[in-house]
């Protein structure tokens, strides 16, 4: 009898799924075998495959098809991003197919240099064309919170990215209901907070400015957030569901295992190595964070206080607050690198 794998022995033992996050055509295939039910991909994604021995040649194939047709250099990257997100949306269509829409579903995010209402809401519904399994990819910011509005009721199915605090996740609770107020057949929305980048940009400025944190409160920063996000979100609107995302550490899985929630991944140095340690299925979600560790980290982490607290943040400071501008800043360069790389040819 053939041992059951890490992935689909969570899937068997709690409501955990796991979520691959960029892949490869073959790293999809492979993650499916592993138990994945879903995929995350994001505006770096052509660039990664373009520095990517199995998908260089591929997504210059896609793109040098776009070159010559009047197109500017936006638009190509736009295209051959719906393009190359919607060949690993076809590979997991048999599991949307098999599931009648409750899994196998792929995002995929549009320009980060334009992230007004009316360009999120153009490459959102652009971006669905691809297939019914494509959710739109949607950063949760002012202008995005206006987006998710128009496109929620239009029943495309929506991944509210960049969460880093409670109140932006109560705000994605707060306007999908609105938008499908009266609608018999809504489609799913997710948040995701993506947990690994609010840790690695406390962290980051723990160090900057110098700040004496215990290592182990620092550890739990992102998972406090988290947790009291998905608690108070459930009780909000338990149609909206949970992502956790941005991993920096195999604990930003493990940690979540028990959650009703799905969980996104790189494939390289995360799932492989979660599929080699083969570690027990525990649950951990659940688990409180010490009142002490709340405390150290409410006291010497303002940003900290920002997510946790759902007075903390505004609206207004959603786009600018540091995590989210960390990760954004991310697409930002791969986007950029790509532009460089099509102006090239």
């Amino acid at each position: 009898m053939r041992k059951k794998g890490y992935f689909e022995r969570v899937k068997e033992q709690t409501p955990t799924r796991f979520w691959i996050n960029n892949v490869t055509r073959e790293e999809a295939k492979l993650a499916i075998e592993a138990g994945a039910t879903g995929c995350t991909q994001n505006p770096a994604y052509t660039w990664k495959m373009l520095c990517h021995e199995d998908g260089r040649a591929h997504a210059k194939e896609r793109i040098e098809g776009y070159l010559g047709k009047g197109l500017d250099t936006t638009d190509i990257q736009v295209r051959v991003q719906r393009d190359l997100v919607g060949e690993i949306a076809k590979i997991f269509m048999p599991l949307y197919e098999s599931s009648r829409g409750e899994a196998g579903f792929v995002s995929i995010q549009g320009d980060p240099f334009h992230e007004d209402a009316e360009t999120m809401i153009r490459h959102a519904c652009f971006n669905h064309e691809a297939g019914p399994n494509v959710m739109a990819k949607i950063p949760v910011t002012e202008e995005g919170l206006k987006a998710i509005e128009y496109v929620a009721a239009r029943g495309i199915p929506i991944n509210a990215t960049e969460v880093m605090a409670v109140r932006q996740a109560l705000d994605v609770c707060e306007i999908y209901e609105k938008a499908t107020k009266g609608m018999k057949n809504r489609a799913p929305i997710y948040f995701s907070h993506i947990t690994g980048i609010y840790d690695e940009y406390l962290k980051k400025e723990a160090q900057a400015r110098a700040v004496d944190i215990s290592p182990d409160a620092l550890w739990q920063a992102g998972m406090a957030v988290a947790r009291k996000t998905y608690h108070m979100t459930k009780r909000k609107n338990k149609a909206v569901g949970f992502i956790g995302g941005g991993a920096r550490g195999l604990h930003h899985f493990t940690e979540m295992v028990g959650a009703d929630a799905c969980i996104t991944i790189n494939w390289k140095g995360t799932a492989e190595e979660l599929l080699k340690q083969d570690p027990p299925v525990v649950e951990r979600f659940f688990t409180p964070v010490p009142d002490g560790v709340i405390e150290e980290l409410c006291a010497k982490l303002p940003d900290f206080r920002k997510g946790y607290f759902v007075d903390g943040i505004r609206p207004s400071e959603y786009e600018d607050f540091g995590p989210v501008k960390l990760f954004r800043t991310s697409f930002e360069e791969a986007w950029e690198n790509t532009r460089r790389y099509i102006e090239s040819l």
